[in-house]
């Protein structure tokens, strides 16, 4: 098998993920705040499909429907907007037009796009360059997206973009509103963060909307509000190495993101290597000292981009930063199939099974 899809592994569990269904789409503008109905009228409202290149799952525990589809109406629109902004792939978009500008001069961007770029800088800097924003230039030697194609570059055609790869410099003038890059062939992307950016937006639109209860889930991003009837949220982290999507740990969990960044998302295995999408920038090669890594704080944001550094540090270095930072949590699977809870987790956490072992 070269290539497997496994944006549900880190999902929610048992009944809160089997009752997803498809709700009929609306265009009226989201309702006014409502108040939480009392638990006997509640019942789950659902709704899933595809923004930002992966899956989207929308979960309320409500007793009013129209306001509830009315809300995710806006959170798909929203995710739509973003990805118009943020995408590699979409002519205009200001990351396109920043790297196309790259080494020549600053670009007006939007301050979503701001904001998430100086979200990237700051995890850089935290993570010691192992998360690097302007990673973009290797993202056409490794070819982890739509272009898959299951081929390992050559390690000049690495060498030739390595040196292209520096967020420090990047420069944000967030009084004017520009960016600029300032060596040319340099690239953002901003695929190991945007969605958290993404999900926040829509933590807030379903808020503003009166719902207390539900869940948003962007492939391995997710949030949960509330409760889901009359018990927290429960989740799953999956087992990196189980073909069936089985999960390794449990945790119960209330207005908290939680964000998974795994080796078995976008992969393919030749010559009994596991060649994967989360390239170390100073090496160019696929990250080896973790297998997955999952983080908890209230921001899907700093979520996001954590748990993609903290999966390029490793299990020492990346668990010293989870431990340094306030509100954030984290669980590690190693290289060698270690698991490593961070202190705030110590007795919340069930572990399951042990994680599968495997290439």
């Amino acid at each position: 098998m070269n290539r497997q899809t496994h944006a549900w592994r880190a999902a929610l569990v048992g009944a809160a993920w089997l009752l997803v269904t498809t709700a009929a789409c609306r265009n009226d503008a989201p309702a006014p705040a409502e108040t939480r109905a009392p638990a006997s009228e509640a019942h789950m409202v659902a709704r899933s499909g595809l923004a930002m290149g992966s899956s989207l799952t929308l979960m309320a525990w409500t007793s009013a429907d129209d306001p509830a589809n009315r809300a995710f109406d806006a959170v798909f629109a929203e995710f739509n907007r973003l990805d118009a902004l943020m995408s590699v792939w979409k002519p205009g978009s200001d990351v396109v037009r920043l790297n196309q500008a790259a080494g020549q001069h600053p670009v007006p961007v939007s301050r979503e796009t701001m904001e998430a770029l100086t979200a990237a800088r700051q995890t850089s800097a935290w993570t010691e360059g192992k998360f690097d924003v302007t990673f973009g230039a290797l993202s056409d030697v490794w070819k982890f997206d739509q272009d898959q194609d299951d081929s390992v570059p050559s390690a000049a055609a690495i060498a030739a973009r390595i040196g292209l790869i520096d967020y420090r410099k990047l420069r944000l003038e967030e009084q004017a509103g520009t960016a600029y890059l300032e060596r040319k062939g340099m690239r953002v992307h901003l695929g190991g963060i945007g969605k958290g950016l993404a999900v926040d937006r829509a933590v807030s639109l379903l808020r503003e909307a009166g719902l207390k209860d539900f869940s948003i889930q962007a492939g391995g991003d997710l949030y949960v509000a509330g409760k889901h009837g009359d018990r927290s949220w429960r989740l799953g982290i999956a087992d990196p190495r189980a073909p069936d999507g089985a999960v390794f740990a449990r945790v119960e969990l209330e207005d908290s993101t939680f964000s998974t960044s795994g080796d078995y998302e976008r992969f393919f295995i030749k010559d009994g290597v596991r060649y994967h999408h989360i390239i170390d920038p100073s090496t160019g090669q696929p990250a080896r000292l973790s297998r997955s890594v999952t983080i908890l704080s209230k921001r899907a944001l700093l979520a996001d981009g954590l748990s993609t550094g903290v999966f390029l540090l490793g299990p020492e270095k990346g668990m010293a930063l989870i431990e340094q930072l306030p509100d954030v949590e984290g669980v590690i699977v190693g290289a060698d199939n270690q698991v490593h809870v961070s202190s705030g987790l110590q007795g919340k956490l069930e572990i399951v099974h042990e994680p599968t072992p495997g290439t």
